[in-house]
């Protein structure tokens, strides 16, 4: 496929679906019911031209904070089948957050499930870009309800004249300061991820029953939820709650999931729940994780219990989805893998050239699924994309089977369940309390070896220090960030160590564990 080739993914990919015969086929899954791929394609096209009624033109952005239910793709592919862009953003994060990306995206339409409404609600009058709020959901609040906007317009099936190249969506990711950057994606780099590595690796099939623990605003998620399962007409189980390995546990019972996309967070949490299902509760044949480095132990004890290998992957919001894996049968538990074929891995030294096989070297990638740029950005973009190679802040090594071994990010960010936490965001939090001097904040592991925030705090008064504050200080953080970016530990100190000019010295944190 060529730059300037003619090509809309979602246009594509529904009408493959229904040359295929699976117009009464179930598509998704989700709460309120099966929607088929026919009627999936109704809906699509249905949106697509209810954003070209109220006047959202090509290339215009288009806001998408929806929990996980049919209404997400509708809106997903409804904005590229109409060659405007989809901008879906996290559905955990703050006011503070929404607020930067709404400015930075100028989105001319916010698309957004009730329950996430009251995050917004103060916002919208301070967007001037913003026109048009449309909520998912039962009670109206003086918006356009998306159902009722569905309902009410055409299925013509009118679809953009767009190119491969063209702008599709953005995802937006966090940096070293923690400020959001909107990665561009266009519309061939969906088909392409499908193609190297949804089918092959996967091996996704269209009699699978999916299911990701990841959510579709993630890069992650969008593949295993979206782009695999419709690339092949598999059907797709949809979870708008936040996962728990009880809720998860019922979905495994109540329907024949057999393919299934985690992060080793949950799969760890999964195996330590009372209500897990026994094996022969379950018909999983496919298990795939990302987000984090899979811990050897949580892997092998999964795949005792279950008789399925997690296969172990990395992928990044740049890159769109997994270009490093293990595979079923080849699995080396331990390590993410090796190069997805259509992708090159690199290693380089601090001084930018290639180090010899087994020696540490920050991970490059170079393959045809690489984001535009990062929107209003030009610094960050020309220091990630470099000509064919993108630059993903991670440290590797490869070892003597060829097989890529995780060493932790090269700054000092922290990925908590498949999510990045900048440390002076936390830090900031924590020094807004009335009763902390200043703190410091570094990654560490929990008993399952997976990184969660913790906090070396000093007080004002350090006779203060108790369980008690320690708690309430944790309280606080949830308050003012995102849940899961909260200090899992806090401990006390009387100074932090820091360099002659003052700044904190986080590595000698690390070293203490």
């Amino acid at each position: 496929m060529t730059a300037d080739a003619g090509y809309n993914f979602a246009a594509d990919v529904l009408a493959r679906n229904l040359a295929a015969g699976r117009t009464d086929k179930a598509a998704y899954i989700d709460p309120r019911g099966v929607l088929t791929y026919g009627q999936l394609a109704d809906r699509v096209a249905r949106f697509a031209n209810a954003l070209r009624g109220l006047g959202i033109r090509r290339e215009e952005r288009v806001l998408i904070a929806l929990t996980d239910t049919i209404d997400w793709p509708t809106a997903f592919l409804g904005c590229l089948k109409a060659g405007i862009i989809a901008v879906p953003v996290n559905t955990l994060l703050t006011e503070d957050d929404y607020r930067f990306m709404l400015a930075d995206s100028r989105a001319k339409a916010l698309v957004v499930s009730e329950g996430l409404f009251p995050k917004f609600e103060k916002l919208i009058g301070e967007s001037p870009e913003l026109d048009h709020v449309i909520v998912s959901g039962d009670v109206p609040h003086g918006y356009r309800l998306f159902e009722d906007l569905v309902g009410a317009n055409e299925p013509g099936d009118e679809t953009a004249a767009t190119v491969a190249d063209d702008m599709a969506f953005w995802l937006y990711t966090s940096g070293s300061t923690g400020k959001p950057k909107g990665a561009v994606h266009c519309h061939a780099s969906l088909k392409i991820t499908a193609d190297l590595y949804g089918t092959p690796i996967v091996g996704l099939k269209d009699t699978d029953v999916v299911h990701s623990v990841a959510k579709l605003f993630f890069a992650y998620g969008l593949g295993n939820a979206m782009t695999f399962p419709l690339s092949v007409g598999a059907t797709t189980v949809l979870n708008p709650d936040r996962p728990t390995p009880d809720g998860v546990a019922a979905l495994l019972r109540q329907h024949p999931i057999n393919v299934f996309f985690g992060v080793p967070t949950f799969y760890a949490a999964f195996l330590n729940s009372p209500n897990a299902p026994r094996k022969e509760e379950v018909k999983l044949r496919r298990c795939q994780s990302a987000g984090e480095a899979l811990p050897e132990e949580v892997a092998k004890n999964f795949h005792n219990r279950y008789g399925v290998e997690i296969s172990d992957g990395l992928g990044t919001t740049e890159m769109l989805h997994i270009f490093l894996t293990n595979w079923p049968g080849t699995n080396k538990y331990g390590t993410t893998g090796k190069a997805v074929p259509g992708y090159e891995i690199k290693l380089t030294g601090e001084d930018g050239n290639a180090v010899a096989q087994g020696e540490m070297g920050e991970l490059n990638v170079r393959g045809p699924t690489s984001a535009l740029m990062y929107w209003n950005n030009r610094a960050k973009s020309r220091d990630t994309f470099r000509g064919e190679w993108t630059k993903c802040g991670d440290k590797y090594i490869q070892d003597e089977d060829g097989y890529y071994v995780c060493c932790g990010r090269a700054d000092d960010m922290l990925k908590v369940s498949g999510m990045y936490v900048s440390p002076f965001e936390v830090e900031a939090a924590l020094s807004s309390h009335p009763d902390v001097l200043e703190a410091a904040v570094v990654g560490w592991n929990d008993e399952q070896k997976l990184v969660k925030p913790r906090a070396f705090v000093v007080l004002k008064s350090a006779d203060k220090a108790s369980d008690t504050l320690a708690a309430a200080l944790q309280a606080h953080c949830k308050q003012k960030l995102a849940p899961f970016k909260y200090p899992r530990w806090i401990e006390f100190r009387s100074e932090l160590p820091k360099t002659a000019t003052g700044k904190i010295q986080r590595f000698k944190l690390r070293a203490e564990q």
